[in-house]
């Protein structure tokens, strides 16, 4: 099953915690052992996991993308958000993230964050969890 999700997004550039939204969509598949898609449909957004523990993580990885791809940097693209779609591209549009025990198995820091480079928008997030088990199968045995 494909899970949707809505994300708002508050700024031009802003990594959103989406772990929450991920572990629901995890549980709700019913997979115990198995893989987590996240695929962001947006040419200006993206996804990535990273340390949430410090949120000036999010924020350093937020400067040092713009350092890199500057805002109004005289891109060809007409629309004046060129340096969104060289951030998305270099942050990715998907993450695979493994479902272990009926949940995303992520390590003690780490946290799924969509990356907004174009907002404040609404965005979308499909969320796809494959696996051989079930959460029921696991809790026969």
């Amino acid at each position: 099953m494909l899970h949707e999700l809505s994300i708002r997004t508050r700024a031009r550039n802003e990594m959103v915690d989406i772990t929450a939204d991920i572990r629901e969509a995890v549980a709700r598949s019913g997979v115990a052992e198995g893989i987590c898609h996240v695929f962001v449909p947006h040419t200006t957004a993206g996804v990535t996991v990273n340390e949430k523990a410090d949120p000036d993580v999010a924020r350093d990885i937020l400067d040092a993308l713009s350092r890199l791809v500057p805002e109004g940097a005289g891109y060809r693209h007409a629309e004046g958000n060129s340096d969104a779609h060289v951030k998305s591209t270099l942050a990715g549009v998907s993450a695979f993230v493994p479902v272990r025990g009926g949940d995303a198995a992520l390590g003690t820091w780490q946290a799924i964050f969509f990356c907004e480079f174009d907002g404040p928008r609404t965005r979308r997030c499909f969320v796809r969890v494959l696996g051989g088990g079930t959460t029921t199968d696991r809790d026969r045995r």
